[in-house]
């Protein structure tokens, strides 16, 4: 394994990371256990699968001189197999629970150890005997979510993948940077990330005119909650062919009811309420400098909280998602992740602070969809029943959602600051209860 340099969404990822707001994906598998002991064995499986996964032995190391043939590389990393790597160091077996998502929030509070390879697999026995859940991290500037996954099955139990794309050559190789100019590179740097921000800023700007969120926007408390909703995927096909739209339309208006339940319940109300939600696109490309790295855009719609009819407010998404799809990933509010991609390495470091700021000027709550096989997957023989994907928490958020379709049933992966959302378990039963609530619409 050679070293590779971080795509600069990556790099972007790497340097937005705080104590407080840490930014590794997550997920949450629980797993039928065959008897009492079904957690240590799977731990013990799991480190020992990891020793022969090469993705997983990669760590990040901070470039701070112009690596040869590589320009702009400084300040940048590089993606590179670490030396000292023990999966031991990742896999940890935890004391029995009773309450998977509890643990869960606890675990993905902590940031990974950016010294090693950014990952941990946590497995939690369950005190029923019967089951137990294994919580995967993965750090943002490691993998993106097909990423993530593509590593995780690597040490699960074998099961048929796509074959991999053969890997593209290296970019052609520039002249090494003039350590003389750096100043000047400074400048360039800086003028770069404030072009950015004044996009991301004015993009932000220009949507202001619905009711803000406060429910949804929080200070830093470096606490996290997480919950976990599972609903029929025929559920959500029976809406579908009702009304028309995507699944995923149904998906993203069953988290805008929800969002209107919540609000009302909690008292902070939902009149006016229009706020902004980002929808991850995956933007990878057959043939890219950065084969590991994360390719994703996006597209920025108004939940239509403040709509009191479940069949408009669907239709308000859909309408949004269409005209989105219509224009393309690449143009757009949603769009603002592709500017990564002109900012220096050196820009990303220093202004890494600045743009993790802003993210609460660009968007209110994030909703992603995280692919999963429709497999059946397993460790050590025990099958997996429910899955939840965490998605990381933007600075100023309170709430971020993901979503998988596994087997069946779609799984709702919910991740909230727990001083801003202490009643997360209550926008959970929301989200169940919209889904009723358009069936019943639906029906009429």
């Amino acid at each position: 394994m050679t070293s590779d340099l971080l795509a600069p969404l990556d790099l972007a990822f790497w340097n937005i990371e705080s104590a407080e707001h840490p930014m590794h994906l997550g997920a949450l598998g629980v797993f039928a256990a065959h008897s009492p002991t079904a957690g240590a064995h799977a731990a013990d499986l799991l480190a020992a699968r990891a020793a022969a996964v090469p993705g997983l032995r990669m760590r990040i190391r901070d470039v701070w001189q112009p690596l040869a043939l590589r320009p702009f590389s400084f300040g940048g990393a590089t993606r590179e197999p670490d030396p000292h790597f023990d999966p031991l160091d990742h896999v940890r077996l935890h004391a029995p629970t009773a309450d998977f998502q509890a643990a869960a929030g606890r675990l993905m509070e902590r940031p990974l150890e950016r010294g090693r390879p950014p990952w941990e697999a946590h497995v939690l026995p369950g005190q029923d005997g019967v089951s137990f859940a294994v919580l995967f991290k993965f750090h943002h500037a490691l993998a993106d979510g097909l990423r993530a996954l593509t590593l995780a099955a690597g040490i699960l139990d074998p099961m048929d993948l796509p074959a991999r794309r053969p890997r593209p050559e290296e970019p052609r190789p520039g002249r090494i940077p003039d350590v003389r100019r750096l100043p000047e590179r400074l400048r360039g740097a800086l003028g770069d990330v404030g072009r950015a921000l004044d996009i991301g800023t004015s993009v932000a700007l220009s949507t202001l005119d619905a009711r803000s969120t406060p429910a949804l926007t929080a200070e830093s408390s470096g606490t996290r909650r997480t919950a976990g909703v599972v609903i029929d995927l025929d559920d959500v096909h029976r809406v579908r062919k009702a009304v028309g739209g995507t699944v995923n339309d149904v998906l993203i208006a069953v988290v805008a009811g929800a969002l209107r339940r919540w609000l009302d319940e909690r008292g902070d109300g939902s009149e006016g309420v229009a706020p902004r939600a980002l929808i991850p696109v995956s933007n990878r490309r057959p043939r890219t400098a950065y084969p590991q790295g994360n390719r994703l855009s996006g597209y920025l719609i108004r939940l239509p909280v403040g709509d009191p009819d479940p069949l408009s407010r669907l239709d308000v998404v859909r309408t949004a998602m269409d005209r989105n799809k219509d224009a393309g990933p690449n143009r757009g509010a949603g769009a603002v992740a592709l500017l990564a991609d002109h900012v220096p390495a050196l820009g990303h470091r220093l202004g890494g602070p600045l743009v993790s700021q802003a993210a609460r000027l660009w968007f209110d709550i994030l909703v992603t969809s995280v692919p999963l096989p429709s497999l059946g997957l397993k460790l050590g023989g025990h099958p997996l029943t429910e899955v939840y994907p965490f998605a990381p928490l933007a600075r100023g958020q309170s709430l971020a959602v993901a979503i998988s379709t596994y087997r069946g049933k779609v799984h709702y992966g919910l991740v909230a600051d727990a001083r801003a959302v202490p009643d997360l378990d209550r926008f959970a039963q929301a989200v169940s209860e919209e889904v009723e609530t358009l069936i019943t619409a639906c029906d009429r």
